[in-house]
């Protein structure tokens, strides 16, 4: 254990930048995804298409590609961003395209007879789906959505590939100095899994506390 100990500064580092990033690209992924599913379901045929075209596009293309690109091409036509606001704008855009679909399958399980009292009372298309339609999609996909987030704590690893010092490339520095690669990475995997498992109990918590009797 003596390799982890003697870095657990650059290590805790390592661990405190995965958790940001993951905070960051999680909220931003979700009202990503919200915005990107409401153009899925929209009644105008154009807004629909650039849904379709958003989610089909980032859903197969390779997230470590989006990475390099954005982070060593985009520069050459003068597009430059920190690394860290450059890993989580790749990253929240690439699982906005996830979260759009498990949000357009929670809004698929709201009762057509909602939207249409919805509408029998005055309310708008806007109006129908911030008051009725999306909260009870949401607390349908609790748990995908937690699923989503754990997918997005192990991808932010990804991020140790342009530069960004999160727990992967962290412990890969500390592997550098101390050569014990089973060691380091054991730890850095464990690590992982905590993180992993306080978002599944969280999000099956808020599953069970906000869940819909239907």
């Amino acid at each position: 254990m003596n390799a982890l100990t003697g870095h657990l500064s650059v290590l805790g580092h390592g661990v405190v930048t995965t958790v940001e990033l993951t905070a960051v690209t999680t909220v931003a992924a979700l009202l990503l995804g919200i915005i990107v599913a409401i153009l899925r379901i929209s009644p105008v045929p154009m807004l629909r298409g650039i849904g379709l075209v958003y989610v089909e596009v980032l859903q197969n293309l390779p997230l470590l590609a989006l990475l390099v690109l954005f982070v060593f091409a985009f520069p050459q036509i003068g597009i430059t961003f920190p690394l860290f606001t450059s890993a989580a704008i790749v990253i929240a855009a690439y699982e906005g395209a996830y979260m759009a679909e498990a949000i357009r399958a929670g809004i698929n399980t709201v009762a057509v007879g909602q939207a249409e009292a919805a509408r029998a009372i005055g309310l708008t298309f806007s109006q129908s789906l911030r008051y009725v339609i999306l909260p009870q999609a949401l607390r349908a996909v609790i748990q995908p959505i937690g699923n989503i987030c754990i997918a997005l704590l192990m991808n932010t690893s990804l991020a140790a590939a342009v530069g960004v010092v999160e727990l992967t490339q962290a412990a890969n520095n500390v592997n550098l100095v101390e050569a014990q690669p089973i060691e380091v990475f054991t730890g850095a995997g464990l690590a992982y899994m905590v993180l992993a498992l306080i978002i599944g109990f969280t999000t099956g918590r808020l599953e069970r506390k906000l869940a819909i009797v239907r």
